[in-house]
């Protein structure tokens, strides 16, 4: 899912080539599950094996790194380790949303609805520890460098790159920008398309500066943590009620400390775990 702040964020769009002996950190968990939702077949069914193992993955892994292996990229694939423990109210409802999503596939499967079956089988779509050790072995035999995370993988890639061992990390979601990480590159596709629903729409990658968008915005990368809080990250994806990205600009521009934050727009208001996210993303790199 990642931080709510994508209306904020100043982008550059860059070509492949542009990256051509670049070292890049990408969100593994992130990259996979797009694998997982997207390669499927017109009735939401995954790709499988002989045996009915899903292939998903695999499949779409292979090809991707093998384009970037070509296209002169080198990949850095970043897993995540375990998650903190106040992300798990956050995973339980995941788990609550997949098995909702999967009995809403299977009935629209029995009444021949197949467009409505792959929507939810999309929606349904988990990424399990068997997957991930696969994925692991598939990219090792490649020759691809395998990072394992203590905890979450974008602090981790953030990380990587804020030492000098990638120039950019590579996600769809905007967390690594909070953890720290000096360039992030979103829609990282070599086709030059992506998938929305049914159909396909042309794509660039995007570079994301971290030091010309908190001059863009105004703000200090300690605002921009509380600006993310505020409007929702993994950990609180509902964010504080009431409080879109613009007003989360406004307020952490009035009051640029948690503590004058909390002040002001209550404690109540900014509900019980966002002091201690503030402290996570903040020391991820520090």
């Amino acid at each position: 899912m990642g931080v709510q702040i994508s209306r904020l964020v100043e982008s550059e769009e860059i070509e492949i080539k542009d990256l051509l002996g670049r070292r890049l950190a990408i969100d593994a968990f992130n990259t996979i599950f797009q694998f997982l939702t997207t390669i499927r077949q017109y009735d939401g069914t995954p790709l499988m094996d002989s045996n009915g193992r899903i292939t998903s993955h695999l499949s779409g892994l292979f090809y991707r790194t093998a384009k970037f292996m070509e296209a002169g990229i080198k990949p850095i694939f970043v897993f995540d380790g375990e998650p903190p423990i106040f992300k798990n109210r956050e995973i339980s409802q995941r788990r609550e949303r997949r098995a909702e999503a999967h009995k809403r596939m299977e009935e629209a499967k029995e009444r021949g609805d197949f467009v409505e079956a792959r929507k939810y089988a999309q929606q349904a779509a988990s990424l399990t520890d068997e997957m991930i050790k696969e994925s692991k072995m598939l990219l090792q035999a490649m020759g691809i460098p395998v990072v394992n995370a203590p905890s979450e993988g974008e602090a981790e890639a953030a990380f990587l790159v804020q030492q000098g061992h990638a120039w950019a990390s590579a996600s769809q979601d905007y967390d690594s920008l909070l953890f720290g990480a000096p360039r992030l590159i979103i829609n990282l596709s070599i086709s030059g398309k992506k998938k929305r629903g049914s159909s396909y729409v042309q794509i660039k990658p995007q570079l994301i500066d971290l030091n010309k968008t908190l001059n863009y915005l105004g703000i200090k990368r300690d605002q921009l943590i509380l600006l993310g809080i505020l409007v929702g990250t993994d950990y609180n994806p509902s964010g504080v009620e009431g409080i879109g990205p613009v007003k989360a600009l406004q307020l952490v521009k009035k009051y640029p400390t948690l503590e004058k934050l909390v002040e002001n727009i209550g404690e109540q208001s900014y509900r019980e775990n966002n002091g201690t996210q503030a402290r996570i993303f903040a020391r991820s790199v520090d």
